[in-house]
């Protein structure tokens, strides 16, 4: 449900810009934040504001300014060029995306920095997930921010949505305990009914008022107090927190009252299993995110088997003594009144909250839970009001004092509902769009499996030349017309620059003054598949089918991940059209589907060039070729047989003078129109050697010396 906001995208590496992103993080210091959207429309205040409901930012033109100044002292923006010019749109999304990575995106809160890495915090379950990465250069932005390694950019290779990838299944079920708020949803979206069972006990957890208090200092002191007396009772606490953040403040300031802790958030997530274990003990107090106990119980008076796990051999004594201590323990707890459940702030979404309070309880067991809440927190501050502050404020409270009131919990309630509205819409709006994107994806995968099992493409192949050709004779022969309004000139120029094809088609008119439309096009046609006809035979049928397939695939490939580009930058800006009184789902519906019509056709226009303008030797080009590789191969056997002859002079060379046979001659070297002596390493008479002028500087000297040349003559020139 939560992450079902979020499409699923196998991603590539794209074209590397992380100078961009570095480069463009310098700007965001420059740019002022406006105070509200009032000041930000009439361009009096601020450069930019913030819409922290919808999590968006907005560029005032002040701020435009700002940022083409900017790129222009840098030399990334022409002179006469802005920043909506067609070839500088990118520097745009950076722009936005480093004002988003600074102003929306918070370390300890939405990321995490560990090992020199950018990692994704999930705001739901309060773990991290190495590997996923945000999209549109955001992650690369956050990178640029904290000053990491910025990875490439990705590209969209494919996409789905978690709905359409479940609905692929022929069978679907699933079990949970925080289900029934979202029945509806599960109904509509894939048309599951939820069925509520029975707990196996009768629940005997407390689940207590909220508290409100007026600041977060304040909420966090009221927390304490609570801890404080929960402890002296011999019950353990688990204190639940929405962020990284929020769980180290917290710790700080327990630390400052000398309380004894374990904090579990996703830097520790390694020691989530020892921490959970044991804290359930008398008087243990956890700070935990999200991520507390998914997956297992707190058993009250701690796992008494994770004790015994240190010892390398257990015996039946050591078994006995840890279940008498865990029995004492556990009983203690229970007259303490079980586990205890404090959450430091109400989460956006009900569930988050249930599944908190469902760690304790479990099986029957007593249980506590209270939420302490401030005006400060976020929930509060976006989604409650200003009626709720100016009531609280009007009452007088003091920093320290909390408040219970059913208007403040029903005014919880409704941002609560709010949020999951809006979260819902986005569920929803996301399904809707990518229900019309599912049915083109049918249609790629499946011809794209088709491909790959279709053994013979010739028939399918023959059946693209009359698209192709027909689509390229209607630019300059239109359907109907007569034979002034021909361009054959530029239909010939045209067929030679695509197809490297060159047919005299002004000579067929020529020759046969009854060649009509329709007769030229089947002329044209006919000529161009008996083309490919030919130089199918004379690639033979193996070569043939393989070049094929893999000019399709290519052509299928590329297209397909540009399509989805295009279909992206369609889907987020489509409910402009809402302005001009269209229905934007209709209006997304045609443009995709023309856009789909549009990437057909260039892909079977790609494979027909890539057909037509591959290579097929000749016989005797592949004669002459395998004469060139014989020539190669007798030259390099040749070279080594002088080097081994160097190799046998070198060692006369330096054997003692009285064994020396005979002494050397002299070989003159003729380099362009210099002449040297140079010691020659096997021959007793003048000779002349001529040296190539382009000979490289690393090539063995040709003078046999096993020298490289601008070692030997190269340095003597």
């Amino acid at each position: 449900m939560d992450e079902a906001r979020t499409p699923l995208i196998i991603s590539g590496q794209a074209e590397d810009s992380a100078h961009l992103y570095a480069l463009i993080d310098n700007i965001v210091e420059r740019l002022v934040r406006s105070k509200d959207e009032e000041d930000n429309k009439n361009n009096t205040d601020g450069d930019f504001w913030i819409d922290e409901k919808n999590r968006t930012i907005e560029i005032s033109e002040k701020g435009y300014e700002k940022i083409e100044s900017f790129l222009a002292e840098v030399g990334e923006l022409g002179e006469n060029e802005s920043l909506y010019s067609p070839a500088r749109l990118p520097l745009l999304a950076h722009a936005q995306a480093a004002i988003r990575a600074h102003h929306l995106f918070v370390k300890n809160i939405h990321y995490i920095v560990q090992d020199g890495e950018v990692i994704i915090v999930d705001e739901n379950t309060g773990r991290t997930m190495p590997g996923r990465r945000w999209s549109d250069g955001l992650h690369q932005a956050v990178e640029a921010k904290e000053g990491v390694e910025i990875q490439a950019e990705n590209q969209t290779m494919a996409t789905t949505t978690f709905q359409n990838y479940f609905r692929l299944y022929d069978k679907l079920s699933g079990m949970t305990g925080t289900a029934d708020t979202e029945a509806a949803e599960l109904k509509s979206t894939y048309d599951l009914d939820v069925v509520i069972i029975p707990t196996h006990r009768p629940i005997a957890r407390i689940d207590m008022d909220d508290q409100i208090f007026l600041t977060k200092l304040g909420k966090y002191k009221g927390i304490i107090r609570e801890i404080k007396q929960i402890t002296e009772k011999g019950a353990p606490v688990l204190v639940g927190t929405a962020t990284i953040e929020a769980s180290e403040e917290l710790s700080y300031l327990l630390n400052q009252e000398g309380i004894a802790h374990n904090v579990l958030n996703a830097k520790q997530h390694e020691r989530e299993a020892d921490i959970i274990a044991q804290a359930g003990r008398p008087r243990a107090v956890t700070i935990a995110t999200n991520m507390a106990g998914r997956g297992t119980d707190i058993i009250l008076g701690g796992n008494w088997q994770a004790e015994l796990e240190t010892h390398e051999v257990i015996t039946d004594e050591m078994r006995r003594e840890a279940l008498t201590a865990w029995q004492a323990r556990h009983d203690e707890v229970l007259a303490a009144g079980g586990l205890h459940i404090i959450g430091s702030e109400r989460h956006e979404s009900r569930r988050i909250d249930n599944q908190l309070r469902g760690r304790a309880g479990r099986q029957g067991d007593p249980g506590q839970s209270r939420f302490f809440l401030s005006l400060e927190d976020d929930l509060m501050r976006i989604f409650a009001g200003d009626r709720i502050t100016s009531m609280f404020r009007a009452v007088g409270l003091k920093e320290d004092e909390a408040i219970e009131h059913k208007m403040v919990s029903r005014a919880i309630e409704n941002a609560q509902g709010k949020v999951e509205a809006r979260d819902f819409d986005a569920r929803k709006s996301l399904l809707k769009y990518d229900d019309i994107a599912n049915e083109q994806r049918k249609v790629i995968y499946s011809q794209r499996d088709d491909l790959l099992a279709e053994m013979d493409l010739q028939a399918g192949i023959q059946a693209m030349h009359h698209e192709v050709y027909h689509a390229l004779i209607n630019q300059f022969v239109p359907p109907g017309s007569i034979d002034d309004q021909w361009n054959i000139d530029g239909l010939e120029d045209e067929i030679e620059e695509a197809f490297r094809f060159d047919m005299p088609i002004n000579d067929w008119l020529d020759a046969d003054r009854r060649l009509d439309e329709a007769g030229l096009r089947a002329k044209i046609i006919e000529t161009a598949i008996e083309r490919y006809q030919t130089r199918r035979e004379q690639m033979g049928e193996q070569t043939a089918a393989q070049l094929e397939r893999h000019f399709m695939l290519t052509s299928l490939d590329r297209h397909w991940k540009e399509h989805l580009t295009q279909m992206d930058q369609l889907r987020k800006g489509i409910h402009l059209r809402s302005y001009a009184q269209k229905n934007p789902e209709q209006e997304y519906k045609r443009e995709s589907f023309e856009l789909f019509q549009s990437m057909l056709g260039a892909i079977k226009s790609d494979l027909i060039q890539d057909l037509a303008r591959v290579h097929v030797p000749t016989p005797e080009e592949l004669a002459a070729l395998e004469e060139q590789r014989r020539q190669q191969a007798e030259q390099m056997r040749m070279m080594f047989e002088q080097q081994a002859q160097l190799d046998d002079a070198q060692s006369l060379d330096n054997r003692p003078a009285e064994e020396t046979p005979r002494p050397l001659g002299r070989m003159t070297v003729t380099l362009g129109t210099t002449s040297v002596a140079h010691k020659a390493a096997d021959t007793t008479t003048d000779e002349a050697l001529v040296i190539p002028k382009n000979i490289h500087r690393n090539a063995p000297c040709p003078c046999g010396s096993g020298l490289k040349y601008k070692q030997c003559h190269g340095k003597l020139s």
